[in-house]
């Protein structure tokens, strides 16, 4: 019997024990009733099937078996694929996942050929299935890496937003015993409970604004006519106290008015001073150099220290990447890897650009952005 006549036969059968490979794949299925065990599994078969009577070319073949089926634009979701997002949801990993494919294939090919004898056909039906049963493989997990991928940024982004009311109400509270002057002791905690309140809320601000970018939302900007000038000596003053034992230079133009959203700017400027302290010299300044040209500003954040390596340079903006210094010549200070990211989209959605140069010991971070942008 061929293969494509005997799985729609033997459908019963395949299923149930489909159905009891799938319940060992615990903790995942400990509760799961035996529609959601079986899930997708009856459709898979039935497009397996489909497949096996469809005629197909060898190159067509061989692009199958690596997962390459040709993808029609528009097309339904498959039955592998909606499979893959609903075991995702229902806390599968990826091995589980591809493990019910394994059982499927030894399943099918060993119910098959104790029904008989393997027919001059049946090598020709076992490749087929196996390029079906691979396709659906790939359907499937790169479906249940973008679910999962999914799941987590929601995942950091509400854990994100929910930790900012507990957070400020840290930094009101170190805010206010700095205030009752209640002696050098109290004060000098409350500080550093302030400086690490700043650190932390830094931090969640990149790791939201990053989830937002991974989510497709793209980075929240207002923009309006302000005076960049007060607003960067602002974010320095604090850069400045919560690192007492760096020095934090700043030179401008006589005119700074440009149309930018301020506390992006602020947050830009605070990501390249913390990115210059953490992998800089300690007994030389941090400049930061603020200038508005007819139909730009331009802002630059320099330090000295050991340069970057031209290796790095490519991959300095991308997240979760520390390129820089080597470990021995940096500071103490980590970070999450998404500052100099974040200070990319912060240019892009202002419709500007940021370059770094670095060599003969000295580092440059340029922002460059329209003086007027629409963003």
């Amino acid at each position: 019997m061929r293969l494509a006549d005997f799985i729609p036969k033997h459908m019963e059968k395949i299923l149930t024990e489909w159905e009891a490979f799938a319940a060992t794949l615990l903790p995942a299925a400990g509760d799961m009733t035996s529609l959601a065990l079986r899930d997708h599994a009856q459709l898979i078969l039935e497009a397996v099937v489909t497949d096996l009577g469809t005629f197909q070319s060898k190159k067509a073949q061989s692009e199958k078996s690596k997962g390459l089926a040709p993808q029609v634009a528009g097309a339904a979701e498959t039955a592998a694929q909606t499979h893959a997002v609903l075991r995702a949801g229902s806390g599968f990993d990826i091995n589980q996942l591809v493990a019910e494919y394994r059982a499927l294939r030894a399943s099918v090919l060993e119910l098959w050929m104790d029904n008989g004898a393997l027919e001059t056909s049946g090598v020709e039906d076992i490749i087929r299935f196996n390029e079906a049963i691979d396709q659906a493989i790939a359907e499937s997990v790169g479906h249940f890496h973008r679910s999962v991928d999914r799941y987590r940024n929601l995942l950091l982004g509400m854990l994100g937003h929910d930790m900012r009311s507990p957070l400020n109400a840290i930094q009101l509270t170190a805010s206010y015993l700095n205030s009752l002057d209640a002696g050098e002791e109290v004060s000098e905690s409350a500080a550093r409970v302030m400086r690490s309140g700043a650190s932390m809320q830094a931090l969640l601000d990149d790791l939201v604004d990053f989830n937002r970018l991974s989510l497709g939302l793209g980075l929240k900007v207002v923009a309006s006519e302000i005076d960049l000038a007060p607003v960067v000596a602002c974010e320095l003053e604090q850069l400045r106290a919560a690192n007492p034992h760096y020095q934090i230079e700043m030179t401008t133009s006589p005119d700074t008015r440009g149309r930018c959203d301020a506390l992006r700017i602020q947050q830009l400027l605070r990501n390249l001073v913390s990115n210059a302290i953490n992998y800089g010299s300690r007994d030389k300044p941090v400049r930061v150099n603020l200038r508005c040209e007819e139909a730009h500003i331009c802002l630059e954040v320099i330090n000295w220290g050991p340069p970057i390596d031209s290796s790095d340079l490519a991959r300095i903006f991308d997240p979760l990447e520390r390129a820089g210094a080597k470990q021995e010549d940096r500071n103490a200070k980590e970070g999450l890897g998404l500052g100099l990211f974040i200070v990319r989209e912060i240019a892009k959605a202002h419709e500007g650009a940021v370059e770094v140069h670095s060599e003969l010991g000295e580092t440059t971070f340029a922002v460059r952005l329209p003086r007027h942008a629409t963003a």
